[in-house]
C-alpha cells in the first residue's frame, strides 16, 4: 500500500472557498481559503451568491494550495472532496471541479462528508490519543461524537433543532448586529467578564441530544417582556443600551457553555474509558467555551484539545486530511459521485 500519497482537498461546502496538500507521512503542505465578506450585510449566507463565489474563486484557491506546496498538479495521487453536507450550489461547485480535475489527469477520487473533517480537524496540530470525545459545533450542526479510531466514530448526540452557532448568529440579528454573530457575542460578554444575569433556561436532561431552539426563543421573549423587541416589526427597540446587550450576550454565552459541559460530562459517565476531550467546528473560536471546556477535561483528568482558528471553520486541510486516511483505506470514490450521497 503506498503510504506516502500526496492528497489534494477541496472545500466548498458553505460560504469559504478552500483547497490544501496534504501528505501522510509530512502532514499539512500547504493551506489555501477564501472567506466570503458579503454575506454580513445579509445576516446570513446567501445560497445564490456563495456558490457564484466559489466558481470565481476555486481554481485559484487550488493553484495558490499547489504553489505554496511547490507541487503541481501533477505530484497528486488523490483528489479528496466535500460532497456533504452544505449548499447545494456551493457542494456542486467543488464536486463538479474535483471530478473534471480527477478524469483529466487520472486521479484517484474521495468524497467527503465534512462533518468528518471537523471531527478529526484536531489531528492536524495535535497527537490525540483515541478513543475519545468530540463535540462539533457551528452555526449549521452540534453532534458529540465518541472517535474510536481514523474514520471509525459513532455519533452520540446531535442537535434536534438549531445548532448553537445558528442561536449566537439569529440573537447578535436580533440585536442588529451583522452575520456571524459568535464573536460579537463573546465580546458583548467579555466585557461584563461572563456574568450570567438573565439566567436562560438550559436542557439539563439526561439524553445526549441538544436543542437550542427554546433557548432562543427564551432571549427573543425576554427582549420583549423587557421593551427591547417589537415582534411585529422585527425591530431591536434599544439599540443604544450597551448594557442590555451585554447582559444578553453573556447569559446567552454561558447558558451555552452550561449546555456543552452537562452534555459532555453524561457522555463521560457513559464512556469512562475516553482518554481525552476535543471541540471542534466554528464555535470552537470561541476562547470562553474553549476554557469551560478544559476545565471540565483538566477535571476529569483527561486531555483536552481545539484546533487553532484556522482549522475550526470549513477548510481544506481537514478534508485532505480524511482524504489522507480514507487513500490508505482503499476507500475511492466513483467518477458519478454527487452531492449529499
Amino acid at each position: 500500500m503506498h503510504q506516502a500519497r500526496i492528497i489534494l482537498g477541496i472545500e466548498t461546502s458553505c460560504d469559504e472557498t478552500s483547497a490544501a496538500i496534504y501528505q501522510q507521512e509530512r502532514g499539512l503542505l500547504s493551506h489555501a481559503l477564501y472567506s466570503q465578506e458579503h454575506h454580513k450585510n445579509y445576516g446570513g449566507v446567501i445560497p445564490e451568491l456563495a456558490s457564484r463565489s466559489q466558481l470565481e474563486k476555486i481554481n485559484g484557491m487550488v493553484e495558490k494550495a499547489l504553489n505554496d506546496a511547490h507541487i503541481t498538479l501533477d505530484d497528486v495521487d488523490v483528489i479528496a472532496v466535500t460532497n456533504k453536507p452544505g449548499l447545494a450550489g456551493s457542494l456542486l461547485v467543488g464536486v463538479c471541479f474535483a471530478k473534471a480535475l480527477a478524469f483529466a489527469k487520472n486521479k484517484k477520487l474521495i468524497g467527503i462528508n465534512h462533518l468528518e473533517g471537523h471531527a478529526f480537524s484536531t489531528l492536524l496540530e495535535h497527537s490525540v490519543p483515541f478513543p475519545h470525545l468530540c463535540l462539533s459545533a457551528s452555526g449549521g450542526h452540534t453532534a458529540l461524537y465518541r472517535m474510536n479510531g481514523l474514520g471509525d466514530f459513532e455519533l452520540l448526540g446531535q442537535t434536534l433543532d438549531d445548532a448553537a452557532g445558528e442561536a449566537f448568529d439569529k440573537v447578535a440579528k436580533m440585536m442588529e448586529y451583522p452575520y456571524p454573530g459568535g464573536p460579537v457575542i463573546e465580546k458583548l460578554a467579555q466585557e461584563i467578564n461572563f456574568i450570567d444575569v438573565c439566567n436562560y433556561p438550559r436542557s439539563m436532561d439526561k439524553s445526549l441530544n441538544f436543542s437550542f431552539s427554546g433557548l432562543k426563543t427564551a432571549v427573543l421573549y425576554d427582549l420583549v417582556k423587557k421593551g427591547a423587541y417589537d415582534l411585529r416589526a422585527k425591530a431591536f427597540l434599544c439599540p443604544e443600551s450597551r448594557t442590555l446587550k451585554q447582559e444578553v450576550a453573556s447569559s446567552l454565552l454561558v447558558c451555552i457553555g452550561d449546555i456543552f459541559k452537562h452534555k459532555l460530562s453524561l457522555a463521560l459517565e457513559q464512556h469512562p474509558d475516553v482518554k481525552a476531550i476535543t471541540f471542534v467546528g466554528g464555535v470552537a473560536c470561541n476562547k470562553y467555551l474553549k476554557e469551560h471546556l478544559s476545565t471540565l477535561a483538566t477535571k476529569k483528568k483527561l486531555s483536552f484539545f481545539a484546533p487553532s482558528s484556522q482549522f475550526c471553520t470549513d477548510n481544506g486541510a481537514m478534508i485532505a486530511l480524511v482524504g489522507s486516511y480514507k487513500a490508505a483505506q482503499g476507500k475511492f470514490s466513483d467518477f458519478d459521485l454527487d452531492i449529499f450521497e
